[in-house]
């Protein structure tokens, strides 16, 4: 069996991932489209996004709390370990920053914001993703809050004179696989009778949750390996923000 990872770090390498994964590579897509100058990412993950934006900047600071086994790094790209916020960096540093699944884990949002604000220089943008509090089909014990699109602008707009909201929406294939996950994620939650989902504290929950998602998302993939392995970047787009969006997509201008 393959090495059983937390759900929190999706990998190009697992294919019972394809289905966020995807979605995830577009947006660093859209954002390579944005960015030019010195540009910021909080947030490394496991580093497939370094790829696809960097040649876009002229220089490229990627930032992670934890050290991700990158390859060798592009000239222009550099990495920084560093826990948010703050944000170790001078005023107007950069002339993008793009965070993506990021702020949904940081307690102090308004903090993190403000930060990022302080960081860009005159007309940067602030790219950044994170889930859609509708779409989500069980509690993540992972995330410290997950936003309805009108609290995410709320939060944005008191750091930003400008916001656009977006959302990542998904074709039909996307949908067929959304649905058969959220019956299999309801099979799993019938036998958690006493809703201790919602009553235990997040920290005891995560190592079950990480274990339960990766099973399912694996006996997804096994049941429907077709389905699951043909989902590419092009079955998910950048649309006006619903409640169907998997995905908040916004860009804020300083």
């Amino acid at each position: 069996m393959a090495k059983m990872q937390s759900a929190e770090r999706v990998s190009a390498n697992d294919l019972s991932d394809n289905f966020v994964y995807q979605r995830s590579v577009l947006a660093y897509k859209r954002a390579a489209e944005r960015v030019s100058g010195e540009v910021l990412e909080i947030g490394t993950g496991m580093g497939y996004g370094i790829e696809v934006v960097a040649p876009a900047a002229a220089s490229y600071t990627t930032i992670d709390k934890s050290v991700p086994q990158l390859v060798e790094l592009p000239a222009n790209v550099t990495f920084r370990q560093m826990q948010v916020p703050p944000i170790g960096f001078e005023n107007e540093s950069f002339d993008y920053v793009i965070s993506f699944q990021v702020i949904e884990h940081i307690k102090a949002d308004e903090a993190f914001v403000a930060e990022v604000a302080r960081v860009l220089r005159r007309g940067g943008e602030f790219i950044v993703t994170t889930p859609n509090a509708p779409m989500s089909l069980t509690r993540n014990p992972w995330h410290v809050r997950e936003y309805r699109a009108e609290e995410l602008k709320a939060l944005l707009e008191r750091h930003f004179s400008q916001v656009e909201c977006y959302g990542v929406e998904g074709n039909a294939k996307v949908m067929e696989y959304y649905e058969a996950n959220r019956r299999s994620v309801e099979r799993i939650a019938r036998w958690d009778i006493l809703d201790l989902q919602h009553r235990l504290p997040a920290w005891c929950l995560r190592l079950p949750y990480d274990v339960l998602n990766r099973i399912n998302r694996r006996r997804l993939l096994k049941k429907n390996r077709e389905l699951t392995s043909s989902i590419a970047m092009d079955d998910y787009r950048i649309a006006e923000v619903s409640e169907r969006s998997f995905d908040l997509f916004f860009v804020a201008r300083k």
